[in-house]
């Protein structure tokens, strides 16, 4: 940080008293992240296309990977003297504290083993079912009754914050549990004007929840690159407004990588239509 040059003094022992922190200042951010991008270009990085805050350095058969969220930075790759270098670095340019192996991140949880790595929200979905008070509910053994059929009918919430806020939970549980996506993509359609209904079923998904709260995503160590796609359409899925609903799931090899729940934008005339339009998305992000 540099004093503007109208308060260039030439005494000395003089500090300069700051109305609010560094951390809260706008432009800090940006600063920050322009700092830092700067350096890992001058390093030969490169940023990523899909994720921006995901940045790569290839050389030859070597990766190193950075993926940086504000000031915490998760660094990886396939060669360990690469790894240490690129963190001396780091650690001379901005004075960092490492906090050894990666066992927690934005409240993911990651465990390693011979057959490869886990990624879930166990605490974080502890703590949902507390919050909510089903901690000691009733098990179910699916997220939701699937004869059931979303509907903006109904009686009104009176509490529309507390709807809103479990559903916000539960968009950013589904990171780790494409099991609840299918539900919890209906159910956020619903913010603006909830009714008792579709506060029951964001209740029963919590119940189902309860039953595994350790569930995640589980990389497999194996090398098998081959990418298997599964796509399905439920054809005109959303009653209220005629239009269908689309899924697809992404796996390379044995693990998860992409997966969504969607309703279309347009109205389709068939069954037929809507598979292919399905089909056409999944391809897509293939």
């Amino acid at each position: 940080m540099d004093l503007p040059p109208i308060m260039t003094s030439t005494e000395t022992n003089q500090v300069c008293l700051l109305h609010k922190s560094l951390y809260g200042l706008r432009q800090a951010s940006h600063q920050w992240y322009a700092q830092l991008s700067s350096f890992l270009f001058k390093h030969d990085f490169k940023q990523s296309f899909a994720d921006h805050s995901l940045f790569i350095q290839y050389d030859h058969d070597k990766i190193t990977i950075i993926l940086v969220y504000v000031d915490d930075i998760i660094v990886t790759g396939n060669s360990p003297e690469r790894i240490q270098n690129i963190t001396m670095l780091l650690n001379q340019a901005f004075k960092l504290k490492k906090l050894g192996d990666l066992t927690y991140f934005l409240i993911f949880e990651i465990t390693r083993s011979s057959k490869g790595i886990n990624l879930s929200q166990r605490k974080y979905t502890i703590d949902l079912l507390n919050e909510t008070g089903m901690l000691n509910s009733s098990l179910v053994s699916t997220p939701m009754n699937f004869s059931t059929k979303f509907h903006a009918d109904g009686e009104l919430l009176p509490d529309l914050t507390v709807y809103r806020r479990l559903i916000g939970k539960l968009i950013y549980l589904a990171n780790t549990r494409p099991d609840i996506t299918y539900v919890v993509n209906h159910l956020s359609q619903y913010v603006s004007s909830p009714i008792k209904d579709h506060h029951q079923v964001a209740f029963r998904i919590l119940r189902y929840l309860k039953g595994s709260v350790g569930q995640g995503l589980f990389i497999d160590a194996k090398n098998d690159f081959h990418l298997k796609a599964y796509s399905d359409s439920d054809w005109v899925g959303c009653i209220d407004f005629r239009k269908s609903i689309t899924g697809y799931l992404i796996y390379l090899g044995n693990t998860l990588i992409a997966w969504k729940s969607k309703k279309k934008t347009i109205i389709c005339r068939s069954s037929c239509e809507a598979e292919y339009r399905a089909l056409a998305q999944t391809v897509c992000e293939v």
